[in-house]
């Protein structure tokens, strides 16, 4: 639970950083306060688990053609699609075109792996019982 907890964190400060990053210049989010962004982390992550494995799977030669650079505009389709998504429920963001998408798929990775880095004691720990 605790290493849950932990990714959603990660998750939710990542996508703040993002919007907050690119409010203004792109990124229109429809709610700023950090509940509107645990949930959208919760849709991010969902997303993440659900959908992105399928489209690593049916994009694999694209992604062998592009060493591996495809992976940046399925990063990008996850943040669109989170975005979208939160903005049913009123917490997500709306992108203006998909160059912006891919700056804040951008910052999203690289915020979740600096504090992912910092964090990685916490997320390796097993739980014992």
């Amino acid at each position: 639970m605790k290493k849950l907890l932990i990714r959603l964190g990660i998750n939710a400060v990542a996508l703040y950083a993002a919007v907050a990053l690119l409010d203004g210049r792109g990124i229109n989010p429809q709610n700023e306060n950090w509940l509107s962004f645990v949930w959208l982390a919760l849709i991010f992550g969902l997303v993440n688990a659900i959908i992105k494995p399928v489209l690593v799977v049916m994009s694999c030669p694209l992604l062998i053609l592009t060493l591996g650079l495809g992976t940046l505009v399925i990063n990008t389709l996850m943040f669109l699609m989170a975005g979208w998504i939160g903005t049913q429920f009123q917490v997500g963001f709306t992108v203006d075109n998909f160059w912006v998408g891919l700056i804040g798929a951008i910052i999203v990775s690289i915020v979740s792996f600096v504090l992912t880095g910092l964090f990685k004691d916490d997320l390796k720990k097993r739980s014992h019982r």
